[in-house]
């Protein structure tokens, strides 16, 4: 997928909006894919990109938020740790299975499907433009951010 144009899609978020790829071009996007609300991980995935949310921002980059947690459930968790950024709700797992986030995963013995926690770089023409799959959540937000801040700024 890396140096390819991403598929346009329309998904719910936070605050009444729908998300529209196509509609975030002309800036640099962070799409970040977590397994669900309020467990230790994503708590603390969330509030890294929330606290370098103004250095993404100065970077001319958005940050959205991606999981399979309904609108109701997201609007919740982004009170809960006053995130900055859109929560987009995956529901029916269109956008999970377009970037292939969705893993069989072992929890307690069993065979579950969840999200494997997976960040991606859009860039301002819509190309993907770097990818982490499968990342421990403390300090990712930095490091994804360091890579934005490597970028060639546009003319």
């Amino acid at each position: 997928m890396l140096d390819q144009a991403v598929a346009d899609f329309t998904i719910p978020a936070t605050g009444g909006q729908t998300f529209n790829l196509f509609s975030a071009r002309g800036k640099l996007l962070v799409i970040f894919f977590y397994p669900k609300d309020n467990t230790p991980g994503c708590n603390t995935e969330n509030q890294q990109f929330r606290d370098l949310y103004t250095a993404f921002r100065q970077a001319d980059c958005e940050v959205v938020g991606i999981s399979r947690d309904s609108i109701q459930s997201h609007e919740n968790f982004k009170a809960k740790f006053n995130l900055p950024f859109l929560l987009l709700a995956d529901t029916e797992e269109t956008v999970c299975k377009q970037f292939g986030v969705i893993k069989l995963k072992t929890l307690y013995g069993k065979q579950v499907r969840s999200i494997e926690r997976s960040t991606f770089v859009i860039d301002q023409e819509g190309i993907l433009r770097g990818e982490w799959r499968g990342v421990k959540a403390d300090g990712h937000a930095q490091d994804v951010l360091q890579f934005i801040q490597s970028l060639p700024r546009p003319i």
